[in-house]
């Protein structure tokens, strides 16, 4: 295909965009006459196939293919009520592959629709990877005003390494060693920079809670404030056990300190790209 061809059929896909509760979609009647088929009945048998490899990928295919009636213009101000088929990028693909590939409209759907499901796949991962980034700074604001209050009820850095490491052993079950050589973290990091989500969220969870029952109860002394620490984690592991998460047999999750460079340079990429000249 020709630039030009690429850039019109391009354009084309784009301008027949429509949203509907806030999904991207795209309308089977208009999607049918872009990929060059005449007659509606022969691509209902493209769209028959690909809601058949739907629901083979274990999807729902009315979450993709969802039925609406359509009013379309007739002669002499006349209107008349069709059928159409909302379909979701997804659901684009699927009717790609399923179609006569020898059709150039075809060919390019099939890449347009896969780099459009790719783009929101990596989307999906990088927010994922942000919220991980963000609970990590989130445990380490939450654990450093914690020092701070028990620092001024006679707990020093030493001691709050102590409750710290107590209140590990009570979510996870194993030492801070045990869990490190378990995940396979090296001894100079800390264990929360390769703990998935929720596991930083957990501890997060137990360390506010400890940091406002310590000021409520006015707890003095490490004893004391180390119960309440070890108390917190325990209640938080059995919330998540009750829901059949058990936080030391969750997988190591990618060390946070690379995914968040790797976040910056993709930030940095994006300011550099926006900052060049529009030809």
């Amino acid at each position: 295909m020709k630039t030009e061809e690429i850039k019109e059929l391009f354009t084309q896909f784009e301008a027949i965009t429509t949203e509907f509760e806030g999904i991207e979609c795209w309308s089977a009647r208009e999607l049918q006459k872009l990929l060059g088929y005449s007659k509606w009945e022969n691509f209902e048998k493209v769209i028959k196939k690909a809601k058949d490899a739907c629901a083979n990928a274990g999807e729902d295919t009315n979450n993709h293919f969802p039925d609406i009636r359509k009013t379309i213009p007739m002669p002499k101000g006349a209107e008349k009520e069709i059928d159409d088929i909302l379909l979701t990028r997804y659901a684009c693909y699927l009717i790609a592959q399923n179609g006569d590939s020898r059709k150039e409209e075809i060919a390019f759907a099939q890449n347009y629709f896969a780099v459009q499901t790719r783009r929101s796949e990596i989307i999906e991962q990088r927010l994922l990877e942000f919220e991980r980034v963000k609970a990590r700074e989130k445990l380490s604001q939450t654990e450093k005003q914690l020092s701070g209050i028990l620092f001024e009820r006679g707990v020093d850095s030493k001691g709050f390494g102590i409750i710290r490491s107590k209140g590990d052993q009570a979510l996870f079950r194993l030492s801070t060693l045990q869990l490190k050589k378990k995940m396979g973290i090296p001894d100079n990091r800390p264990v929360a920079d390769f703990l998935p989500t929720i596991s930083i969220k957990a501890k997060d969870l137990a360390a506010e809670m400890t940091g406002l029952n310590v000021q409520s109860k006015d707890l003095k002394g490490q004893n004391r404030i180390e119960n309440e620490h070890v108390e917190n984690n325990k209640a938080v592991r059995q919330m998540l056990t009750q829901r059949g998460i058990i936080p030391e047999n969750l997988p190591t999750a990618e060390d946070v300190k690379k995914i968040q460079r790797k976040l910056d340079s993709d930030d940095k990429k994006v300011l550099k790209e926006s900052k060049k000249p529009k030809k």
